[in-house]
């Protein structure tokens, strides 16, 4: 297979954990871009596995601008993961492709990355590509969701 297969134009709402052979917690990388959907995400995530993540690192990158009236919304996302994680850490990043957070990630040694399904087609391409080139890391897990 030379390409990845198309994916769905319109993903469905069940939300999607994919793993290689282990799901680990230890390391989290949320991907909030200042949206009601994102923010839900989260909070679905948070929700779901909540047993699993006492002892969590989380990381929470989020656009370098984001409008004064969603302040108050990315304060009490940082307070959720807080309350639900052993430590958290808030960047603000201008990263715009799925890719750039994907090779963050990897960088830091992340464990569960949790997105959009909006990003799936791009996730699936990237993925597709450093498995290709022998760039993979079987330690990243990707929660992806509506």
């Amino acid at each position: 297979m030379d390409q990845p297969s198309p994916l769905e134009k319109d993903p469905c709402e069940i939300p999607v954990l994919l793993y290689d052979n282990a799901l680990s917690f230890d390391r989290l990388l949320f991907h909030y871009d200042g949206s009601p959907a994102s923010a839900k995400i989260i909070k679905n995530f948070l929700h779901l596995f909540a047993d699993n993540l006492q002892n969590s690192k989380a990381t929470i990158i989020s656009p370098a601008f984001i409008p004064k009236s969603k302040l108050k919304e990315e304060q009490e996302i940082i307070q959720e993961v807080t309350n639900c994680t052993s430590e958290t850490s808030f960047i603000k990043f201008n990263f715009n492709r799925i890719g750039d957070f994907w090779s963050y990630a990897v960088k830091q040694q992340v464990t569960v990355l949790v997105t959009t399904k909006s990003n799936q087609a791009d996730l699936a391409k990237v993925l597709f590509h450093f498995y290709k080139g022998g760039l993979w890391y079987d330690k990243l897990s990707f929660y992806l969701a509506l």
